[in-house]
C-alpha cells in the first residue's frame, strides 16, 4: 500500500511537472513546441510524456483545464459563506480581475487560448454561468439570455486582463472595480448597489493563498 501510494505521488508529480510546463509555453504563446522541449521544460524523460499524454493538443486542453478548474475551485472556496447571488458573483469577478496581475503566467494562458478556456467544461465560464443564472433566478439581475451575459461578462475580463497587463502602472483596484460596476450595471443593477457591493472588503487570504491553489504541481496525495 504504501509503495503504491509512492507510485501514484511519483506518477502525479510527472504530470504535474508536464502541465506546468505546458502553461509556461502557452503562457508565451508558444503552442508549437516539441514533445521534446515539453519534457525539457517539465525536467522529465522525453519517453515519459506518452505515459501521460496521447498528443501535444491534449496536454495544451490539461494546461487550460488544470488552471482554469483550481482558479474556479479557489473563488468558490472564497464565495462558500455567501447566500446572495450577485454578492457570489461581484466578489467571484473582482477577485478574478485581480488575478491577471497576482498570476500574470496564469492569465496569459488564459488569455491566449481564450476560445478553448470558454469551451472548457470546468472553469470560471461555467461558473459564472451558475451564479448568472441563480442571480436571474432570485429577481436580483435581469437577464433573459445567458448566453449573452456570459459573453459580456467574459468580454469584460479579458478585455480589462489584457489592458491590466499592458499597462502596468494603471490603478488595479480602480480598473478591476470600476469594470465590476459596469457589469454588474448591464445585468441590472443600480448604480448605487453596484458601487456598494464593489466597495466591500474582499478575503484577506486570497492573495497568499491563490499562487498555492493554482500550481498543478502542489497537489497533495495519500
Amino acid at each position: 500500500m504504501v509503495e503504491g501510494n509512492r507510485v501514484a505521488r511519483r506518477k502525479a508529480r510527472t504530470r504535474g511537472a508536464l502541465v506546468k510546463a505546458a502553461q509556461g509555453l502557452l503562457a508565451s504563446g508558444n503552442t508549437t513546441a516539441s514533445v521534446l522541449e515539453i519534457t525539457q521544460a517539465a525536467d522529465v524523460s522525453n519517453g515519459s510524456f506518452y505515459n501521460y499524454f496521447e498528443t501535444k493538443e491534449e496536454l495544451w486542453q490539461a494546461a487550460i483545464d488544470s488552471a482554469l478548474e483550481s482558479a474556479g475551485d479557489y473563488l468558490d472556496s472564497l464565495t462558500v459563506d455567501l447566500d446572495d447571488a450577485v454578492e457570489k458573483f461581484t466578489q467571484s469577478f473582482r477577485l478574478s480581475g485581480r488575478l491577471f496581475r497576482l498570476e500574470p503566467e496564469l492569465s496569459r494562458v488564459l488569455l491566449n487560448s481564450e476560445a478553448a478556456a470558454f469551451a472548457a467544461a470546468g472553469g470560471l465560464a461555467p461558473r459564472s454561468r451558475r451564479d448568472i443564472e441563480s442571480a436571474a433566478e432570485q429577481g436580483r439581475f435581469d437577464v433573459d439570455d445567458a448566453d449573452l451575459a456570459l459573453a459580456i461578462v467574459a468580454g469584460s475580463l479579458l478585455s480589462m486582463g489584457r489592458l491590466l497587463l499592458a499597462e502596468p502602472d494603471r490603478d488595479e483596484a480602480a480598473t478591476v472595480d470600476g469594470t465590476t460596476q459596469r457589469v454588474l450595471r448591464a445585468l441590472g443593477i443600480s448604480a448605487a448597489e453596484a458601487e456598494t457591493l464593489c466597495s466591500r472588503e474582499l478575503p484577506t487570504s486570497y492573495s497568499g493563498g491563490v499562487h498555492a491553489a493554482l500550481d498543478p504541481t502542489a497537489q497533495s496525495f495519500t
